[in-house]
Formats: structure tokens, C-alpha cells, sequence
């Protein structure tokens, strides 16, 4: 099977319900937008953005995910086969999904998960998991990519707050499909080390499509200058 990302830089473009740009096109633009300047790749949440990317742009390789909380469990990507089943009904290219080793409605274990998913449709899946373990269950259990998005999300693994650039290479040294590094990603170097490390792909999100995450940074830099002069 011929795995549709690229190899390259691919871009998150999600805005949350509670986002200033969680609107209807918004996400389609941002996709314009940083397809322009070079993204080969977009990642999208929510059937409305991943149908109206694809719309716009039907050539351009899209990286699909639902989130959605389920009370009691701490997956929310993609976390149920019903997000599946509506996403394999759009012209998404991948479907990314909660792979990490917790239980799920439905599911005690990513595996079971993973082989139902896998009966059920040939969308190509990624794994987005949290540890070195989790990569290599996902990819034995046939998941097509592996990416680190949820590295410093799962209670076991609290607490890192950077580009986690040793997992990335052990894994690209032990597992026979892409690995995605995804998560904390926040300076073009960064990026730039993770292909160095063997990373088939960059996922950035964050840093280059949350304008408020962005201005943060920014503000709170000034203002400490600020403070230090007031004092």
C-alpha cells in the first residue's frame, strides 16, 4: 500500500470549540495559508474542517482526527470507532488515533482497538501514542505511522515538555513504518533536528496556527521586561 504523507513538514490546523477561530472556513484558510508557505501536509479535527480541507484542496495529502471527551476515560483522539467510521466516510488520506496504553469505551486495550479498526477500513492509521512501548505495540499490531503526538500527555510521561528527540530515534531504528515526530515543537530547529533523528515527517501545530498561543509567548516576555523596569 502506497502511504500518502509526505516526507516533509506537515501542519496542524485545529481550533477547539472554545478557540477564537473555531468558525466555519476558518481552518480551510489557515490551510491556504500555510500551505503557501511550504507545509506538504495538513492535519485537521472534526468531520466540518477535515470535508471542507479536502474540498479546497482534494490534492493535498490530510491527516484526519475527531476530538471528542468521553466521561471516565482519558483518550479524546479518535478515541471510539464511531470517530472512525465518520472519518473513513470523507476523503480523509490517514486517520490518526489514540494508540497509547489506556482503555477506551469499548476497548481495554489499544490493540483490540487497533485490530478492529484495521477489519474495518484501509485508510492507512496512525498511532499517535506516548512511549517507546506504545510505538512498537502499534506498530506490531499494524498501525502505518507512528507519532509521537501525546509525549507529555499521559500521566506516565507528565512532565516532558520538549520534543522528546530519543524516542523519536529509537524508534525510527526499530519500527518498519514512518515515524512522525509530533508535539512540543516549537522552533524551526527543533523541527529540523527531529528528521536528523530520524523522523520520516514533522507534525507542527501550535507554534505556526494558535495565534493566541503564539501572542502569549510574546506578551508574557514583555511584560516580565515590564515588570523589571517598574521595580
Amino acid at each position: 500500500m502506497r502511504l500518502p504523507i509526505p516526507n516533509g513538514l506537515i501542519v496542524s490546523c485545529q481550533a477547539l470549540y472554545n478557540e477564537p477561530l473555531h468558525y466555519p472556513g476558518y481552518m480551510t484558510m489557515m490551510a491556504k495559508a500555510v500551505v503557501e508557505g511550504g507545509a506538504q501536509g495538513i492535519r485537521a479535527n472534526g468531520i466540518p474542517d477535515v470535508v471542507d480541507i479536502k474540498k479546497h484542496f482534494p490534492d493535498l495529502p490530510l491527516i484526519g482526527l475527531i476530538k471528542r471527551d468521553y466521561a471516565g476515560y482519558e483518550p479524546y483522539i479518535t478515541a471510539t470507532l464511531k470517530e472512525v467510521e465518520q472519518l473513513a466516510a470523507t476523503a480523509v488520506d490517514v486517520i490518526a488515533v489514540d494508540l497509547t496504553n489506556r482503555p477506551r469505551p469499548g476497548f481495554q486495550t489499544p490493540e483490540a482497538f487497533l485490530r478492529q479498526i484495521k477489519s474495518m477500513t484501509d485508510i492507512p492509521i496512525m498511532a499517535d501514542i506516548s512511549c517507546y512501548e506504545e510505538g512498537v505495540a502499534a506498530y506490531q499490531n499494524g498501525a502505518d505511522y507512528i507519532s509521537t503526538t501525546l509525549v507529555g500527555y499521559t500521566e506516565y510521561t507528565l512532565g516532558k515538555n520538549e520534543p522528546d528527540y530519543a524516542l523519536i530515534e529509537k524508534l525510527a531504528a526499530e519500527v518498519g513504518v514512518p515515524v512522525v515526530a509530533e508535539g512540543h515543537i516549537n522552533q524551526p530547529h527543533e523541527a529540523r533536528r527531529c528528521l536528523d533523528c530520524g523522523a520520516y515527517a514533522v507534525v507542527v501545530g501550535s507554534a505556526i496556527t494558535r495565534p493566541q498561543y503564539i501572542t502569549k509567548k510574546f506578551a508574557d516576555a514583555v511584560q516580565s521586561v515590564a515588570l523589571n523596569v517598574e521595580a
